[in-house]
């Protein structure tokens, strides 16, 4: 039994596990601003507090060795999912309360807390669980269960919120349905992991070592002293300062009435929309990115997909000038969009890997997607301040300013022409 354990199939686990994965990041970074919208939250208070929820997985890389130092990679996975389901749980009881945004937010920065927490174990779970070549051959399964996680959480959810409201005719009602079927799928995942996830005899927690304090301060000093380390942050923190504020006030702007400069969509058609045509578009364009840059390389494709990112912003502001109602135009502009980020996003993630390349490449990686997390945290919470000040259409063109310091930054990192190129 203990044998068939260790080499059960990865089709039987890594679908749902990576499906668990995206969920509690979803919860977090979307659906909490839908939920906020809809109970009548002002976008600045939406963009300055969820912005704040950001921030585990800015500093996600400091305590990373306490995963390693404790216990199994598997029971952090395991206990982790059943603290998210019981947060889930909580959310849902606090809807009805009259301290309702303060006492959620407690609540979802717990749940950030665990979910990044939760990457940590099982991204770790993952290279020890999975021979070499198996874990080449899981990526794209790995990625296609996280993006189908955003599809139900910013498609399926959020029209599940809207049918409810409807039927209930109370927002807070509505989410506290959709919290406490979030909070069963998730004790589901927790009780299906415990008895399915592999016993890896690899997984056992690392060594304790009287130096490890010293060796966790060379890791990331060795980071620091990386060559070109000041245009390299520069990079990582302004290459989406424009999409970041953008990627915040996107869900406000569709659910806004006409008078408000927003579309006024319903939240049913915001997730078709946005949350499922929108993710499978940007799904499509990761696709196409990485088989680019395989195909030609990361120097050659940098500037070609600098662009990708951030010219398709242009979409928003006229969507903020027509504010068109037709659904199927609107559905197109933002896969339009969405394609567009997805394609020239892949260029940031592999800019990161080769910066990571290295004696301690797995830490170094942690470090850079810190420092992306902070690139999106800090645009995001000013974003609300922001959109109120200027309304969604100035907004929107200050987006498309905001972009000009990526395009600064892309023209000074360096390159191996080499690099990414099979």
């Amino acid at each position: 039994m203990e044998q068939a354990a260790q080499q059960r199939n990865p089709w039987w686990w890594i679908p749902t596990l990576y499906f668990g994965q995206g969920i509690p990041y979803v919860v977090v970074m979307t659906l909490s601003v839908v939920m906020y919208k809809n109970t009548g939250i002002s976008n600045t208070d939406i963009a300055l507090y969820t912005g704040w929820l950001y921030l585990p997985w800015v500093i996600k890389p400091l305590w990373s060795p306490v995963v390693e130092m404790f216990r199994t990679k598997r029971l952090w996975i395991v206990a982790l999912q059943l603290l998210i389901g019981a947060a889930l749980a909580l959310v849902a009881f606090t809807t009805h309360l009259p301290s309702f945004f303060q006492m959620s937010l407690a609540v979802l920065w717990l749940m950030a807390f665990s979910s990044a927490t939760h990457d940590i174990a099982a991204d770790g779970f993952y290279m020890l669980a999975l021979r070499k070549p198996q874990q080449a051959a899981f990526v794209g399964v790995r990625s296609t269960f996280y993006r189908l996680a955003m599809i139900a959480g910013q498609g399926g959810l959020v029209a599940l919120a809207g049918l409810l409201i409807k039927r209930l005719g109370d927002p807070h009602a509505a989410w506290s349905v959709v919290f406490f079927v979030l909070a069963a799928v998730f004790l589901a995942l927790f009780a299906y992991h415990q008895w399915m996830l592999p016993r890896p005899a690899a997984d056992q927690p690392a060594p304790e070592s009287g130096n490890l304090l010293r060796e966790f301060v060379q890791t990331f000093a060795a980071f620091f002293r990386k060559d070109g380390i000041l245009v390299i942050l520069g990079f990582l923190l302004l290459f989406r300062l424009g999409e970041a504020q953008l990627l915040k006030m996107a869900m406000p702007f569709l659910l806004d009435p006409a008078s408000a400069g927003g579309l006024g969509l319903s939240n049913e058609a915001v997730g078709l929309a946005y949350g499922t045509i929108g993710v499978v578009a940007l799904t499509l364009g990761g696709l196409l990115g990485g088989v680019t840059i395989a195909r030609f390389g990361l120097k050659r494709c940098l500037w070609p997909m600098a662009f990708a990112v951030h010219v398709p912003d242009l979409v928003f502001v006229y969507l903020s000038s027509a504010l068109p109602e037709n659904l199927l135009l609107i559905s197109a502009t933002i896969a339009a969009e969405q394609f567009g980020y997805g394609f020239g996003f892949t260029s940031y993630m592999m800019y990161m890997i080769m910066v990571a390349d290295g004696e301690h490449k797995t830490a170094h990686y942690a470090i850079c997607t810190g420092f992306m997390a902070l690139g999106m945290m800090l645009p995001q919470m000013a974003s609300g301040w922001i959109q109120n000040m200027l309304g969604y259409q100035h907004f929107f063109i200050w987006v498309c300013f905001a972009t000009v310091p990526a395009f600064i930054m892309t023209a000074l990192v360096k390159i191996d022409p080499a690099f990414g190129r099979e």
